[in-house]
Order: C-alpha cells, then sequence, then structure tokens
C-alpha cells in the first residue's frame, strides 16, 4: 500500500521527499546513511524527520496488518457488508478501527448475553425506539419462567442491559465519549488509607491528594503517580465529571420524552458507569501513558546524546583511581588508546592512611608512563582522594573527576569479563572510569544506557519503545563522530551503520587474525559484510595512515572518483587537494553534477576535504568543584559555586557540585526569564555557577539556583495561571526561605 500520502501529510513534507525516504528505507537504508549520504534524494531531510517517517511507516503497516485481520474475522462470521468494509478501510486511527469491529468482536458471555438467551432483545429494541407505549403492559408479555423472567422488573432490567450494550457499542457514541475525556478528563491520585503512614508511601506524599486535568498533566506527574498505583500505596482514577458524560450520551441518544425513554435514560446510566467509563478510561490510561513514555524517552535521548558527545580528552596516557576508603583506590594506567598497562590498589584515605606509600606508587607511575592526566571516579571517597593526588608534586598534570555512573555495571557485565578475563571487577571499574575521560563515546555504549543516570523514570516507560529510541541515539552518536575501525571495539562497531553485533563481531576476529586494515577495501574481506553493508558502512569507518588520504575522511567511497577528478582538474593530489585550501576554491562545483550527485553532497565533499575526520565534539575543558566544599555539610545558603549538569528533567536540572549529592535546580530557579522547558537553558555536562537556596541534612536534598543576581521571577511569569503543583509547592517554600534570609 502507498502511504506517502498520508506520511507527507502527517509530518508536512513533500510527497518526493517520504516517496524518496521510504524507498531507501524499505531498500534497507539507515538512517544516519539516508541523511549522510542521500541528500538529494531526500531534500536533505536530516535523521529527526527520517527517523519520523520510519516510525510513520511502521505504525501505518501495523494499523493495515489489524485491519486486515478484522476484515477476515467479520467476513468469516458472514457479517462483511460492501457498507461496513468501506467503513474499514477508511478509518485512519487504531481506536475507531475497534470502535467499527466491537460488534462483532468475540467476547464472554455478558449479562446482556443472558438477556438476549432469555429472549429479550425484541423489547429492549423496542424500548431504543423510544415510541409512545404501555411499557409495563409490552413487558408482561415477556414473563417466562421457564427462561427465570419472573417479573415485568426483571424482564426491563434485562432489556436495559441490551441496551447498554447496544449502545456501548454505537461507533458516534464512543467517539463523542472519547473526545470528552480528552478534552475533561481529570486525573485523581488518593492515598490508600491503610499505607498512609507507612515510610515507603512518603515518598508520594505529593499526590495523597492530587486532581488535575489529563489533557495537561506534566509526564512526569503521571508517571510518578502510576508508580505510586503499581507500589499499591496510591489509587489512580481518569474520567470526567459523569454527570456531563450521562448527559453527552443522553444529548446523542434520546429522541422523547416518555416512558420507553426513561427506561432508555437508566440504560444509558448503567452503560456509562459499567461500560463506557471503564472501557475510555482504560483507553485514556494507555494514551496517556504512552504520551508520558514519549515525553520522558524524549528527556532520556536528549540527556543521553549530550552525554555521548561530551568532549573527549583524547589520545593520551591515563592514570585512573576509582575511590575508596576501607578497600583502598583501584588505581589503573592506560595508554594512549585505552590499552591496561597497570594496576595495583593505594590507601591515602582512612582507615589506613598510607600517604608516604601511595604518593610514592603515582609519583613513579605518572613518570613511568608519561601520564598526561589523572582521571578520578566522582564516588565515595572521591574527594579524599582528590585532595591527596593534588597534594602531589605533578607539574603539568591535569586532575579530573569523572562521573562514574554505570561503571559498576560495565565491571560485571560479559563485555568486561571477555575484555579482561583475568581481572576482577575493581580494577575493570577503574578502566571504565579512565576510558570515560579518553573518550566518553567509546566506553559508553559497553553500558545499558539506562544504568548511566540520566533518565527520568525511564524504568516505568515501555521498555521496547525506549530501547529503540536510546539505540537511535546511540547510532546517530557514533556515526557522527566516526569510529577507527582498527582500534573499535565490537560494542562501539556494532552501531555503525548497517553493521550491528554479528558483523562488528566479525570485523574484529578479521583484524585479530590478519593484522590492521590498509583500506576501506579491505573491509570487503570481512565474511558476511556484503555489498549492502558496505555502501552503509564505509562513510562512517576511519582507517587512520592509509594509503588513500580519503579513507580517514567521511567521503564515502562512491564519491572517490569524484575526487580524484577534482584534483586532476586543478593539477594536484588528492591529499594536496585536502590540505590546501587555495586549490579547493579554484574548484567548480557545478562541473561535477550529475545525475545520482548534486550540490549538497559535493559541498559535504569540500568540508570534509577541509577537515578531514573532524571530531564534531567540543573541545575539552578543565573542569574542577570548589577546593573548600567536599561535604553536604560544607554548604551554606547563598554559596556560588561551579557545578556540572548530570541529568536533564521536566521539572529541572540535577548539578554535581562535589558533595556526593546532586542538587535540583527547579526549572523556575534555571533563568531570570520565564521558560517552560529546562533544555532550552541547559544540557547533562553542562559546566554552570549555581546558588545554594537550601540545604536539608536530614533527607540529604539540595536546592540550588543558576539565576544572575537572585533577581524575582520576571513579569511573564507571573502573568502564568496559578497552579499549585508538588514543585512550585516546594518552590514556595525555596522563595519563603530566602526572602527570610535575605531581611
Amino acid at each position: 500500500m502507498n502511504y506517502t500520502i498520508k506520511i507527507a501529510k502527517a509530518l508536512n513534507l513533500t510527497e518526493k521527499q517520504v516517496k524518496a525516504t521510504v524507498a531507501l528505507l524499505e531498500e534497507g537504508g539507515t538512517v544516519p546513511f539516508i541523511a549522510r549520504y542521500r541528500k538529494e534524494l531526500t531534500g536533505s531531510l536530516d535523521e529527526v524527520a527520517i527517523t519520523a517517517i520510519r516510525d510513520q511507516l511502521t505504525q501505518l503497516k501495523e494499523l493495515d496488518k489489524r485491519r486486515a485481520t478484522i476484515l477476515k474475522t467479520i467476513q468469516e462470521q458472514e457479517k462483511l457488508t460492501p457498507e461496513l468494509e468501506a467503513k474499514i478501510n477508511a478509518v485512519e486511527t487504531l481506536s475507531a478501527l475497534e470502535d467499527l469491529y466491537l460488534p462483532y468482536k468475540p467476547k464472554s458471555r455478558t449479562i446482556a448475553t443472558v438477556a438476549r438467551e432469555k429472549g429479550l432483545e425484541p423489547l429492549a429494541l423496542l424500548l431504543l425506539t423510544q415510541e409512545e407505549i404501555a411499557v409495563e403492559e409490552k413487558a408482561a408479555n415477556f414473563i417466562n419462567p421457564e427462561k427465570e423472567v419472573n417479573t415485568v422488573e426483571e424482564a426491563l432490567e434485562g432489556a436495559r442491559h441490551i441496551i447498554a450494550e447496544i449502545i456501548n457499542e454505537d461507533q458516534e457514541a464512543r467517539a463523542s465519549m472519547r473526545r470528552l475525556f480528552e478534552k475533561k478528563a481529570l486525573v485523581r491520585s488518593q492515598v490508600l488509607a491503610s499505607k498512609k503512614e507507612e515510610e515507603a508511601a512518603q515518598k508520594f506524599k505529593d499526590y495523597f491528594d492530587w486532581s488535575e486535568a489529563l489533557s495537561t498533566v506534566p509526564s512526569h506527574r503521571l508517571l510518578a503517580m502510576r508508580r505510586g498505583e503499581k507500589e499499591m500505596i496510591l489509587s489512580l482514577d481518569i474520567a470526567p465529571d459523569d454527570e456531563e458524560a450521562v448527559l453527552l450520551l443522553e444529548k446523542h441518544i434520546l429522541k422523547a420524552q416518555n416512558e420507553a425513554a426513561e427506561q432508555v435514560k437508566l440504560a444509558i446510566k448503567d452503560c456509562y458507569k459499567r461500560l463506557l467509563k471503564p472501557s475510555m478510561e482504560t483507553e485514556m490510561r494507555l494514551l496517556s501513558k504512552k504520551k508520558a513514555d514519549e515525553e520522558a524517552i524524549r528527556v532520556f535521548t536528549d540527556n543521553l546524546r549530550e552525554l555521548l558527545l561530551a568532549a573527549p580528552l583524547g589520545e593520551r596516557p591515563i592514570l585512573a583511581l576509582d575511590p575508596g576508603f576501607r578497600t583502598g583506590c583501584k588505581l589503573v594506567v592506560l595508554s594512549s588508546l585505552g590499552k591496561l598497562l597497570h594496576h595495583d590498589t593505594i590507601y591515602p584515605n582512612e582507615p589506613q592512611k598510607e600517604i608516604q606509600k601511595a604518593s610514592a606508587l603515582v609519583q613513579s607511575l605518572v613518570e613511568e608512563y608519561q601520564v598526561a592526566a589523572i582521571a578520578i571516579g566522582n564516588g565515595t571517597a572521591s574527594r579524599e582522594t582528590e585532595r591527596f593526588v593534588q597534594n602531589l608534586s605533578l607539574p603539568n598534570i591535569t586532575i579530573l573527576m569523572v562521573n562514574e555512573s554505570g561503571a559498576s555495571i560495565y565491571s560485571a557485565s560479559q563485555v568486561a569479563r571477555e575484555e579482561f578475563p583475568d581481572k576482577d571487577v575493581t580494577v575493570r571499574g577503574a578502566v571504565s572510569i579512565g576510558r570515560r575521560l579518553q573518550d566518553p563515546l567509546a566506553e559508553l555504549v559497553k553500558i545499558d544506557p539506562k544504568s548511566i543516570g540520566v533518565g527520568q523514570y525511564q524504568h516505568d516507560v515501555d521498555q521496547t519503545a525506549l530501547k529503540k529510541s536510546l539505540d537511535d541515539i546511540v547510532m546517530s552518536c557514533v556515526n557522527a563522530v566516526g569510529v577507527e575501525v582498527n582500534t573499535a571495539s565490537k560494542q562501539l562497531l556494532m552501531y555503525v551503520a548497517g553493521l550491528g553485533e554479528s558483523l562488528a563481531a566479525n570485523i574484529v576476529q578479521y583484524r585479530e587474525e590478519n593484522g590492521a586494515f590498509k583500506s576501506r577495501e579491505a573491509l570487503k574481506q570481512v565474511p558476511r559484510l556484503g555489498a549492502k553493508a558496505y555502501e552503509q558502512c564505509a562513510g562512517f569507518l576511519r582507517i587512520r595512515g592509509a594509503e588513500n588520504p580519503l579513507d580517514s575522511s567521511a567521503v564515502h567511497p562512491e564519491t572517490y572518483t569524484i575526487v580524484t577528478q577534482m584534483a586532476k582538474d586543478v593539477d594536484c593530489t588528492v591529499k594536496d587537494l585536502m590540505e590546501q585550501a587555495a586549490l579547493r576554491k579554484k574548484l567548480n562545483l557545478q562541473k561535477y553534477i550529475s545525475e545520482q550527485i548534486g550540490l549538497p553532497t559535493l559541498n559535504d565533499i569540500v568540508a570534509e576535504l577541509a577537515k578531514p575526520g573532524r571530531d564534531p565534539r567540543e573541545k575539552f575543558e578543565v573542569f574542577a568543584f570548589a577546593d573548600d566544599v567536599h561535604e553536604i555539610t560544607d554548604l551554606k545558603v547563598g554559596m556560588k559555586l561551579p557545578g556540572i549538569v548530570t541529568n536533564v528533567t521536566k521539572f529541572g536540572a540535577f548539578i554535581d557540585i562535589g558533595v556526593h549529592q546532586d542538587g535540583l535546580v527547579h526549572i523556575s530557579e534555571l533563568s531570570n526569564q520565564f521558560i517552560s522547558d529546562p533544555n532550552t537553558v541547559v544540557k547533562v555536562q553542562q559546566k554552570v555557577q549555581v546558588t545554594v537556596l537550601d540545604v536539608n541534612l536530614a533527607q540529604k536534598r539540595i536546592s540550588l539556583s543558576m539565576k544572575e543576581g537572585g533577581q524575582a521571577p520576571s513579569k511573564k511569569k507571573k502573568k502564568q495561571k496559578k497552579t499549585t503543583t508538588p514543585e512550585n509547592d516546594m518552590q514556595a517554600q525555596l522563595m519563603a526561605l530566602k526572602k527570610k534570609f535575605n531581611t
């Protein structure tokens, strides 16, 4: 089926762009490859747009698959009319499709089914006409003790059950009720009386008696309430005003004011309470959960991208320390390429305090291996260990704190066991800390992103959708940076476009058996790496020192002949063209335009020739915490401190200020101007200056501000509708505290 028009309309793209992109995806093209090397075909669509087309295509295919199943099922029941078939083929949403299918959907025996078995359907249909009839007289005709209909009321009750089911299965009634729920449903949470005083319930205290519009509830609050319900601390209800919902149904169903209509009116109330309300609530739960999941996943992927693309120190020898007290500090020395050269344990902290011995070892290792920087994990004993290292006489050595989130996960993983089978978890963890400083991307791809600590309710969202989005982001980052094929791990290679785990393993095995790759062309010798995989991956793989200098660039092999012709036209070598800007300025790109290659690709080629294999990541900058602040007890209200962003959520940002406990900058304290999205102000790994607003030692909570000059919120913010939320309740307390100290 042709999905081009639907996707183009949904994403506000041209049909030509969508058609070309769908064709490339169907041929096995990957998102990074299409975005980078097929700009002429797609109209220069970026990865975001191509991913959206891919996902829309998947959804439409799944909808049509469900449509085909429904048509087949109804046809087998011999109830598929041309009119019904046309309706089913015309609907464009899954909910509308399921509404049409509902009357034909196989179901277990209901009370309406029982009523039909008692012969009460004719009475129900008669009442549904709402004509002027003697209701009790008509109902008396259906009294049948053999079928357990002993009274007029029993006959009418059974008829109402049938009417309720008919209304529930009415497509228009369901559609109007769905719109009401979408617009006016409230999400309400209440604490279960038996749980109110339990310690585990206190983290949900803000939601003990909470209500807000489902249409505007932020994802983090909805996911928090759902978690409270899952842990059987909260009860959750999603519905509009019951009276308004019933009136809406009456408006749709009632046609008269008489005895029959009164019976229908009773059936409407029963239908809403017993059938429609639970059905719509279930639907709204699914839809709101999906929406909240999407938002939480977006926050997670945005944070992960910033973390993966954090500036690398580069290929320099590293001494890395995983700090500790009683068990000591695990020490490793890594080569410029991350190879483990030495490992040991030192005890410079309490209780041993073997400072002299530890100092001698560190100084000798720094000298022996020409160490350029020392990486210290930011966990337990980190500031004490940092102070020990800073007191050593180590000129020209950079000392840096490294976020060790997930290092313990890596150290116990199968990946780490394969890499260091004869080393224990403590050594592996220290290696991970050091390598994160050298190249965060290359090391973090070895860890499940959920263990890195930059998510928001990541364990509560749809895990399949989360994994898909995270894989997309990791692949995007890996291919944006490029991968040196002769030094990359299998875990890094598997995210290169067109490869995957199996081919990545084959590349590593071939490299180990045959030595370093001398050219991109040699990749074709790797078992099972066929023409399509080569097409997809070649441009993202780098071969440093290759005979052809283009092999270390992002220029794709399929355009090498064009670059060769460019060099020939200005009478130089390809290497000269890459090294001399004056030669590149002589090129007339119009000359090289063909049916396959246009200006977008030609401009990319020239840009790449200027900076072959350029790393798009920021330049590394040294960061240090305040020297006189090491523990949460050292903090004082009003202190101004350097910090680094560790996580960004919808309600604010978490900042590491070097006291083993991240502080929170609430969204209202991120800027002097009103903002609705923290990502517009801060990113993960960003270095910031913060002011301490409040320190709660008992709960280990630190409230921070990034506002300049301690100004009050802007007028624009004051104009916003005042809404009490768990977040701004806390903010009000903080503002009161600030006022107290200012006076």
